[in-house]
């Protein structure tokens, strides 16, 4: 296929990294001015205190946990600390590293804090010092490998050993997360043949299911929770939509040409690699980050759910892949088959729950864009079965659990479709 991208303002890799530098800076200021507004600064400490000491398992939402003010400064911090790699090592801003960005901020109200990340990006940082290879090479993959910070958490602060013993041994634990997951990752590609956008959830799923094992056997039980946010706060809903509005009309300025140019983004299939960045350019992408984006969010709203941590996760996480492997055409016919399997299973589709499961199901997106919306759909049915009873396995210290079962849904089935093909 020939990709011709039409002339966009020549904004760089500086431009971008300042535009994402915007993200973390506005979430410290509103959660300054929101929690100050209400409350003081100890209470906001407090707040971020609660937030770090928590186990952080599924579903743990630190907006519960720890207050709206502190889990947006929560954001913050995790975002500044990403920006700093990504400045530090002047990584180029490609469609990969905008995913996993905004992945780690979506779950920085969910499961995700300094403590329980950095040791993972220590252990990916001697992992490139064992391969004598440069660490900017792996920093996305470290970014999605996070998913298995609360297991860290859990370790940390379960209380079944001397409190300096139990630090060591998580800081130890994600350490060992951060130097395999690089390697482990590229084998477990094959498993799903990159029809799973969330290849590290997938492989975080494996590991934290050898890792729960582990613990279960010597008398440790990890269980999943459900810690949830139970209001809506217009505060958060109006600043999604902000920045919803500010990447639609960011993407216009760098091409003025986007809406046109809109649908050649459509032929693509998602497929692992699809990195819309260099097959249409930044005005495209973003412009398709912040219509799928409207489309999780106005999704959530219509059915009368809750914009809880989960589900910002969910929402930040579909905008971050319109930059690698999603758009409306591929997306939503996943969705639709969750939905429907939802309402045959008899779910109440404004749970939290059914609502991150169709939110996070378009990691199965290339599976649409490639076989049609039929399969898709059907892939979204499979993967709501599926979802709802995979994460007992790893009891829940794999933040991308969707991740992993969509890797499962399409190893089976698309073999299945194959066969069936070539049967034709």
């Amino acid at each position: 296929m020939n990709i011709h991208i039409v002339k966009e303002k020549d904004i760089g890799r500086v431009g971008m990294t300042r535009f994402l530098i915007l993200l973390p800076l506005v979430f410290l200021i509103i959660g300054l001015i929101y929690g100050l507004g209400t409350d003081n600064l100890a209470t906001i400490l407090i707040g971020l205190k609660a937030i770090t000491l928590s186990p952080t398992i599924l579903l743990t939402d630190f907006l519960e946990v720890g207050g709206v003010a502190s889990s947006l400064i929560n954001v913050a911090l995790v975002g500044f600390f990403n920006i700093y790699l990504i400045r530090r090592y002047e990584l180029k801003i490609n469609g990969v590293l905008i995913a996993a960005f905004f992945t780690v901020l979506g779950f920085s109200f969910f499961g995700k804090n300094l403590f329980n990340i950095l040791p993972i990006y220590l252990g990916g940082y001697l992992y490139t010092k064992y391969q004598k290879i440069s660490f900017k090479e792996v920093i996305a993959v470290i970014m999605f490998g996070t998913a298995l910070s609360p297991l860290i958490s859990e370790i940390g602060f379960y209380g079944f050993l001397n409190p300096m013993i139990a630090l060591a041994l998580a800081v130890a634990v994600g350490v060992f997360i951060g130097f395999v997951i690089v390697p482990l990752s590229s084998h477990m590609l094959k498993f799903h043949d990159g029809y799973n956008l969330y290849n590290i959830g997938f492989t975080s799923g494996i590991i934290g299911t050898v890792m729960t094992s582990f613990l279960r056997s010597v008398g440790i039980t990890v269980t999943p929770v459900n810690i949830i946010y139970a209001d809506n706060d217009w505060v958060i809903i109006l600043l999604v939509i902000t920045i919803l509005v500010c990447l639609f009309f960011c993407g216009l300025y760098i091409n003025g040409e986007a809406l046109s140019e809109y649908k050649r983004i459509l032929v693509y299939k998602g497929r692992l690699i699809s990195d819309y960045t260099h097959l249409v350019g930044y005005g495209v992408t973003l412009v398709n980050m912040s219509l799928i984006g409207m489309v999780s969010l106005g999704y959530v709203l219509l059915v009368g759910g809750v914009v809880n941590g989960p589900v910002l996760a969910g929402v930040f996480t579909v905008m971050g892949f319109g930059a690698f492997g999603k758009h409306l055409k591929n997306i939503i016919p996943v969705m639709l088959g969750v939905i429907i399997c939802a309402m045959i299973l008899g779910y109440e589709l404004n749970s939290t729950g059914v609502i991150i499961s169709v939110l996070f199901s378009t990691t199965l997106a290339p599976i649409a864009g490639t076989y049609g919306p039929i399969i898709g759909l059907i892939s979204g049915m499979l993967h709501m079965v599926l979802v709802t009873n995979v994460g007992v396995i790893h009891g829940g210290v794999n933040l991308y659990n969707n991740g992993f079962s969509g890797g499962i849904v399409a190893a089976v089935l698309i073999p299945v479709v194959d066969a069936f093909k070539k049967g034709r």
